[in-house]
């Protein structure tokens, strides 16, 4: 497989992940913006109560001890509308939310089907790399409706996170540190995901061999072939050793990560007790105040490990279903870029063949060569093959078997490595794709 990409030709990187979820933010405004906004604002509403709780605390621990009744009754109100205000505004939450995903669901299933059935070339169904770029988008579509939530949700956390921190602050300025204790469990976080699917996707064909032989021993139609010619053991071992060797490197880089992750979490809670020593030994703060970094200590712990888990989960799973569509979206895009002329409502002239060479997507190998029948037609710089209209011609190979990729090259469902295909003298790369198949579906249809 050659590295260099043509010019015009889709990119084989996926695109990044911060605009990968904006496109993805704009595609459910455009087809739901109401219930968007309404699932986002209120998931930072749901953020709000939970986050005071602390505050009510110290409220309660100074009433107590200046024996004040209206700081006790406050307090004690405080933390009951916290409570309440927490389970009502979740509640509520969860349902927008709910309703929002089943109605872009279907929005986001019709647009992958969409780009998929209009791409024009039937690579991405043939190549290796791209079927296990867009395995997840035909098999775990819901990614991409679960990957609103995410955001939403980190972007609670953010707020909750925020909130904390200044309560931290209102006691001692030097309290903020405990944000860069809190920085290695964020960063790893972040890195653990991008290892674990580079781990996944190094060694993602053996896992889609482990899955297909298993289909293969357990579907009742391939079943019965495997009973009758008794090769199930060798599926069963075969399945095993290929399952093996998927996990075998997947659990490695999954453990070295959570060794990494664990020593910053280690290094977060020493901050946390070194932050409440300093509190009520050093500085000899009231009981409130320590009650405060207490309670807004253990709240930011709760939040960062919150916040955490969730850029995990936001950065392994629902971020790649994101770029994935972002890729197919470009990959589409790159296709019917230059298909921009009409297409001919009949041939006139029949097919013209020039100078064309076909090898397979992902393959060097040249399985229709131009080049050579030109290099045999010596004197002749250039080889055409015409077929007038209503003639039929067949293209044969060295084993003299039939060629159907000529045939897919000359319904642009591949395209060649070389030279053109002109119906009617109109190159096929200019026509418009969608005209094209319409004319092949009516063609058929008669």
């Amino acid at each position: 497989m050659t590295s260099s990409r043509k010019p015009g030709a889709p990119s084989n990187e996926l695109p990044p992940g911060l605009s990968s979820i904006w496109r993805l933010c704009k595609l459910g405004y455009r087809h739901e913006p109401g219930l968007l906004m309404a699932a986002f604002l209120m998931s930072l509403f749901a953020a709000l109560p939970d986050s005071l709780v602390a505050v009510w605390l110290k409220v309660l621990g100074d009433g107590m001890l200046q024996q004040d009744r209206r700081r006790v009754f406050a307090a004690a109100m405080g933390l009951s509308v916290s409570a309440a205000g927490t389970w009502f505004l979740r509640t509520v939450s969860t349902r927008v939310q709910r309703r929002f995903r089943d109605k872009v669901t279907i929005a986001l299933e019709s647009h992958v089907a969409r780009l998929q059935a209009s791409a024009a070339t039937i690579a991405h169904h043939e190549r290796p790399e791209y079927l296990d770029r867009l395995a997840m988008l035909r098999n775990q579509v819901f990614v991409l409706d679960h990957m609103y939530m995410s955001v939403f949700s980190t972007c609670a956390w953010i707020l909750r996170l925020g909130i904390t921190v200044a309560l931290l602050v209102s006691i001692h300025p030097a309290l903020i540190l405990l944000t860069v204790f809190a920085l290695p469990t964020v960063w790893t976080s972040a890195w653990r995901p991008a290892v674990e699917r580079i781990a996944w996707e190094s060694r993602a064909s053996a896992h889609r061999l482990a899955r297909h032989l298993f289909t293969t021993a357990t579907t009742a139609a391939p079943g019965k072939e495997v009973r009758v010619t008794g090769i199930g053991s060798r599926l069963v071992s075969d399945r095993r050793g290929a399952w093996e060797w998927w996990y075998r490197g997947v659990s490695k880089a999954r453990w070295d990560s959570a060794v990494w992750h664990a020593l910053a979490w280690a290094v977060f809670g020493s901050a946390y007790v070194g932050a409440v020593v300093f509190v009520s030994v050093g500085l000899r703060a009231p009981v409130g105040d320590v009650l405060l970094v207490l309670a807004a200590g253990g709240r930011l712990s709760a939040y960062i490990g919150g916040a955490v888990g969730e850029i995990g989960f936001l950065r392994s799973i629902w971020i790649d279903g994101a770029r994935r569509l972002a890729w197919l979206e470009d990959y589409v895009a790159s296709l019917t870029a230059s298909a921009d002329l009409p297409v001919p409502a009949r041939l006139t002239e029949g097919i013209r063949l020039e100078n064309v060479s076909f090898a397979y997507p992902g393959t060097e190998r040249l399985v229709l060569d131009g080049r050579r029948h030109r290099r045999r037609k010596r004197g002749r710089k250039d080889h055409a093959c015409e077929a007038a209209q209503q003639v039929l011609r067949a293209v044969i190979g060295r084993n003299l078997c039939r060629r159907p990729a000529a045939g897919s090259d000359a319904r642009r469902r591949l395209a060649p490595a070389s030279g053109r295909r002109v119906p009617g003298f109109l190159p096929v790369r200019a026509p418009r794709s969608s005209q094209h198949r319409s004319g092949r579906r009516a063609a058929l249809r008669r």
